[in-house]
């Protein structure tokens, strides 16, 4: 499966709300694309070097796809779009086109089933209430509800402050109670614990 990439300094995770504003042209072309043939693109996180004549090997192999929620031309006269996480993807080969737009092949990953909510996962859940609060988390629409131990780490791990390292780390993982593990363990960490 080939998918344009949009090279970002964050990390989208599924179910996530991302805005973005559009200026370049080869990202205005490829959102055109995407929106005419109902095609998605990848979100994949810039590790080192900058977005402009990007270097295929400065991204994260690991992504994941947007969706293509609504879009509006912003006060600033830019093209705003917001996007929704889909599924996970791995880059298995990719190529700056003349065009200069990243384009690659990906094998997508496979989730393993949501699993309810247990007992122990009740101070993350609460976390994820206290976040939902915030204004600037609240302007997303992603709620503060969580079905699943998936939509959990995938929320907690969007939102909270870690390093894009972490965030790349924590998309990479396939067990929903890994995730909820590690975040608690970056969040004992940044705690002095």
């Amino acid at each position: 499966m080939s998918l344009a990439m949009f090279p970002l300094n964050t990390v989208l995770f599924p179910g996530c709300t991302l805005d973005l504003q559009l200026f370049e042209a080869r990202y205005l072309d490829m959102i055109s694309r995407c929106m005419k043939k109902g095609e998605n693109f990848g979100v994949v996180c810039i590790l080192e070097g900058a977005e402009v004549g990007l270097a295929p090997e400065g991204y994260a192999v690991v992504g994941c796809e947007a969706l293509i929620r609504d879009f509006k031309l912003q006060d600033n006269g830019l093209l705003g779009i917001r996007v929704e996480g889909g599924r996970r993807f791995r880059i298995l080969e990719a190529e700056v086109r003349h065009d200069q737009l990243l384009v690659a092949d990906v094998q997508w990953l496979e989730d393993l089933p949501e699993h309810p909510l247990e007992a122990q996962d009740a101070d993350l859940l609460a976390l994820l209430e206290a976040l939902a609060e915030h204004p600037m988390v609240a302007s997303l629409d992603m709620g503060s509800e969580a079905q699943g131990q998936q939509a959990l780490g995938n929320k907690l791990a969007y939102l909270l402050p870690f390093t894009e390292t972490n965030k790349v780390a924590l998309l990479q993982l396939d067990d929903p109670q890994q995730r909820l593990d590690a975040i608690q363990e970056l969040l004992d960490q940044m705690q002095g614990e």
